[in-house]
């Protein structure tokens, strides 16, 4: 959970539900404490007035526990929709409780290998909601940010990992290796077709590379049906680079999307 002092004097501003086009979602949180706001329920007015309101509660001046703000007419501001927002004193809420409460809904992707681009990636994964499995067949990487949902494993050969994926999973294979990158996808692919709980195939590479891919893999017995669950090259269409920073970026823009 970011960076709330548990136990610490707090008023906990959470959108209740939403009407119309809103700039947060149901179950986005803002904490307000006497020094620190931390999260957000989407900026300009509504924020500012959220923010106020819950500072008069701080102050022992008391306030509703409900509000309902219409961000057109009231706030003047060009989403129109209508937010309810809740506000509540966090004294004396049990910190497990408090926990479980906060914690984003975590997307599980799965990255296959450690190099410049997997690095990279996990550089900028660390604040979206991901949990994040990053697995090398060279040893265990290490995470590049403390704090980031990741598990770092060691599994060699890297397409034994493929099994042990959680179900739901979204897959990108960039490893060191075309070689290993054959062989995950194989992995992905035979599991598709057993158990059908993979979320998007990713793989690094060339539309050759993809090509010389697609003819092993259909000599192996696997169809046209099969490869298409298959994106290569990876990374959301129309960003340009091939700095690790930027395929990286291009990668995980298409993993949100797929994941929405």
């Amino acid at each position: 959970m970011t960076r709330l002092r548990l136990g610490a004097r707090a008023v906990l501003v959470s959108v209740a539900r939403t009407e119309g086009s809103t700039p947060r979602e149901t179950g986005a949180w803002m904490a307000v404490l006497a020094d620190e706001i931390i999260g957000t329920v989407g900026g300009g007015q509504l924020e500012w007035q959220a923010m106020q309101h819950a500072r008069r509660m701080l102050a022992g001046e008391g306030g509703a526990a409900r509000q309902r703000y219409p961000l057109g007419p009231r706030l003047g501001q060009c989403c129109g929709g209508v937010v309810y927002l809740a506000f509540e004193g966090l004294d004396g809420v049990p910190q497990a409780a408090l926990r479980a409460r906060l914690a984003a809904p975590l997307r599980q992707l799965a990255v296959f290998g450690a190099g410049h681009v997997g690095q990279a990636l996990m550089r900028l994964a660390g604040d979206l909601p991901l949990a994040l499995t990053w697995i090398d067949s060279r040893e265990a990487p290490r995470p590049p940010l403390a704090g980031a949902h990741v598990r770092c494993e060691h599994s060699d050969p890297a397409p034994a990992a493929v099994r042990e994926l959680p179900a739901g999973a979204h897959v990108l294979v960039m490893t060191h290796s075309h070689a290993e990158d054959l062989e995950i996808i194989a992995a992905c692919l035979q599991r598709q077709r057993t158990a059908g709980d993979l979320g998007q195939i990713g793989l690094i590479g060339s539309r050759s590379k993809w090509a010389a891919f697609r003819t092993r893999l259909l000599a192996r017995g696997l169809d046209e049906h099969d490869l298409r669950r298959v994106t290569c090259p990876v990374g959301v269409p129309g960003i340009q680079g091939k700095q690790p920073a930027v395929v990286a970026l291009a990668a995980l823009a298409q993993v949100m999307q797929a994941a929405g």
